[in-house]
């Protein structure tokens, strides 16, 4: 019985400890890390948009494509 209580205090005390870091981890401390985390954000969009495998593989042939055969 007492094997179980240590059990179940072990694994309150690790959800506790992992709660609080993921708290403290998400908050920022000023305007300037919410900033600097949107430009981030938006920066990793257009890149995911830009070189999809869509958009790398599929293009239509433009002017500087004129010489290239495969």
């Amino acid at each position: 019985m007492i094997e179980l209580g240590v059990m179940f205090g072990l694994m309150t005390a690790i959800a506790v400890v992992l709660i609080v870091k993921l708290l403290r981890r998400s908050s920022t401390e000023n305007v300037d890390g919410l900033l600097i985390e949107q430009a981030r954000r938006v920066q990793a969009h257009n890149d995911r948009v830009s070189y999809n495998s869509n958009a790398v593989h599929n293009t239509p042939p433009t002017m500087s494509d004129l010489y290239y055969r495969p």
